[in-house]
């Protein structure tokens, strides 16, 4: 596995840290009820010693799972999960019994360390928990030795570098088709198609569905005649240089907005999942072997300009140079 998908030292370090605390503090309320109950300004007559008691215990618990889970962070996520879950669901709760006078805001101050201050790493390490799942059995999972362009073919049996022996191929590498902005992708190259192919260019698209089956998506863009490549493993993502994106590749404030723009105001809509979430897309100009230019993404949200690319680096550029 990429040692860039494996879980960070500081991921156990915190979930050891969190286990700790969570550990000691329901061990103190639990053992002292009337003490802690004193220090927040509450009573500590019955029955709220005992309510405060079974929170204590309740804490303390969910200590000895973030010990479990320090041992594999990735693999118990479902601890960090729930974790994360109370985290966020106790503020609510107490912000809504601020409102209503039932608690005092003194007892604000036990969210701090109890809840606040663990909402991003758990975060952080869940969201690198997925990461990690979506690469299991995929190329980012294999050895570098891998060989896709002598193995994957097109819906039409051709390899790639066959294709690309003959003439420049804008190689398109598609976002999963759930996406947007892959929608918004094709709708774009069916527009340039011309364009792109009077430059010389032909045009192969690499997705992660399977060529049979989502022949019908591909259909209604106008492009079902272009060649294709499954690619589920993103083993040609990775030969090509193109990685797993970030939150902010993926998911940053630009990205929201356009889209938003993509998928609403523009129609391309949105669709469940078929493929790895977190694949960055590209596209190149790939002949005889070398990749001659392209466009790598720095964010999915990027929209290139496909037929100026073709005319930059296509067979019309090649034909001036020679």
């Amino acid at each position: 596995m990429n040692s860039n998908l494996k879980p960070r030292p500081w991921m156990r370090t915190v979930l050891l840290a969190a286990g700790a605390y969570n550990v000691a503090w329901g061990a103190f309320t639990v053992l002292a009820p009337g003490m802690s109950l004193g220090w927040l300004g509450l009573s500590s007559q019955p029955p709220i010693a005992q309510l405060w008691q079974c929170i204590g215990m309740i804490v303390g618990v969910y200590g000895v799972g973030y010990l479990i889970a320090a041992r594999d962070p990735y693999r118990h996520w479902p601890i960090t999960l729930v974790g994360l879950l109370g985290k966020v669901f106790g503020p609510i709760g107490f912000l809504f019994s601020l409102v209503t006078g039932t608690l005092p805001a003194s007892v604000g101050w036990t969210l701090i360390t109890n809840d606040l201050i663990w909402w991003f790493p758990f975060a952080a390490i869940l969201w690198g928990a997925v990461r990690y799942q979506q690469s299991v059995n995929t190329a980012y999972d294999m050895p570098e030795a891998d060989d896709p362009l002598s193995e994957l073919r097109t819906n039409h049996g051709n390899i790639l570098d066959e294709l690309a022996n003959r003439q420049p191929q804008l190689v398109m590498f598609l976002r999963h088709a759930g996406c947007t902005f892959c929608r918004e992708a094709l709708a774009d190259l069916a527009r340039q198609r011309s364009e792109i192919e009077a430059s010389g260019c032909g045009i192969v698209l690499v997705h992660m569905g399977d060529n049979d089956r989502d022949a019908s998506f591909f259909d209604q863009y106008g492009l079902g005649d272009v060649p294709r490549i499954a690619d589920p493993g993103c083993r040609l993502y990775r030969l090509f240089g193109l990685d797993l994106g970030s939150f902010t590749e993926l998911l940053g404030p630009r990205v929201w907005l356009r889209g938003f723009t993509a998928a609403v105001l523009n129609g391309h809509g949105v669709g469940r999942l078929r493929g790895n979430g977190f694949q960055m897309p590209g596209a190149y100009i790939y002949h005889c072997g070398q990749i001659l230019g392209g466009y790598q993404h720095s964010q999915a949200s990027d929209r290139p300009d496909y037929a100026e690319l073709a005319e930059r680096f296509g067979a019309s550029h090649l034909s001036v140079s020679t």
